[in-house]
């Protein structure tokens, strides 16, 4: 997907240099006068910032900030390069350096992702704005007690049945927020009056918006991604999410976690995504992290993974397979 992008955006550029080169001053000045008008939020026929498209989160930079970079909140432009080569080299899927086993969990080459290769516009050594260190905060004793006894069911039952597999693997949910992954990274955003729909590449999934100032569903009614509720502060939209499900476990997550996200759109092809995470009785304390999307010149194609496919077939069968070749010793 990005060569196809890149390779437009050089048949563009060639555009304009021929235009430039060609152009008679009239059309040079006209073009000058037009550069220089400011940039308006769209707008939607009922007034509404215009948010719609497909845009894409993809980067390279780390959710949390690394431990090389610690006490360092912006890299140089030169330093974001030379992040760009050795993050990349650490990651690349097609490395061959660490047997059959590491190389199968490596999935796929890198013809088949569309992960991020370079860093944020701002060169921000990590999305997390909030705290200052780039950390998600350290989770409360409780949380902790909770992931402990899931490792420890995990190593007894890794795949008794497909409810020990994760979210992912079963085809359910990507989840909420939005974070930049290996592949999948793209979003379209749809909008009507009194809605806005988030619509994921990932597992394909839809998020619903309502605007109408409608409460949130009754407590007991649990959702993956929650239960969003939206408006409007200025030229921004805000989502609040509550009612998750307690299988979401997004991070460590409980079902008492509330989800706020905010977009802005920035500039023609850029939407600024920010989202804060508040959940007590997982988090010491609440954390917030931003990005950039940008727009695509491309639809979103199926993405068809579904509950109860044949992959999850063959992961129980190889589960099967490892027990008995345990057995056996």
């Amino acid at each position: 997907m990005s060569q196809r992008i890149a390779g437009v955006n050089l048949w563009a550029a060639a555009i304009a240099a021929a235009f430039l080169i060609s152009g008679t001053a009239a059309g040079q000045s006209a073009k000058v006068k037009s550069a220089s008008k400011p940039w308006a939020v769209p707008r939607t026929p009922d007034g509404q910032p215009d948010l719609q498209g497909v845009w894409t989160n993809a980067t390279i930079t780390p959710l949390e900030r690394p431990a090389e970079l610690a006490g360092k909140e912006f890299l140089t432009e030169a330093e974001a390069r030379d992040f760009e080569k050795s993050a990349f080299a650490q990651i690349n899927s097609e490395r061959r350096d660490g047997g059959p086993e590491v190389d199968v969990g490596r999935s796929y080459n890198e013809f088949w992702r569309d992960r991020g290769t370079k860093v944020v516009a701002n060169r921000r050594t990590s999305l997390i704005t909030d705290p200052p260190d780039g950390k998600i905060p350290p989770l409360t004793p409780a949380a902790q007690k909770i992931q402990a006894d899931a490792r420890a069911y995990q190593r007894l039952h890794p795949a008794d049945g497909p409810e020990d597999r994760n979210l992912w693997e079963r085809c359910l949910t990507r989840g909420v927020p939005m974070i930049p992954g290996p592949y999948n990274n793209d979003f379209q955003i749809i909008q009507a009056p009194g809605y806005v729909v988030i619509f994921h590449e990932m597992i394909h999934e839809a998020r619903i918006v309502p605007l109408d100032g409608r409460p949130h569903v009754e407590k007991e009614i649990r959702e993956w991604t929650g239960d969003p509720r939206g408006h409007w502060e200025g030229d921004t939209l805000v989502v609040e999410s509550t009612n998750f499900s307690e299988k979401s476990n997004f991070r460590g997550s409980s079902a008492g976690l509330n989800l706020v996200e905010r977009f802005t759109r920035t500039g023609p092809d850029t939407i600024l995504y920010q989202f804060r995470v508040d959940d007590p009785s997982t988090f010491t304390k609440p954390w917030s992290a931003e990005m950039p999307m940008t727009t695509l010149d491309s639809p979103i194609y199926e993405y068809a993974c579904n509950e109860g496919n044949y992959a999850m077939l063959g992961l129980l069968g190889g589960a099967r397979a490892d027990e008995k070749k345990k057995g056996a010793k």
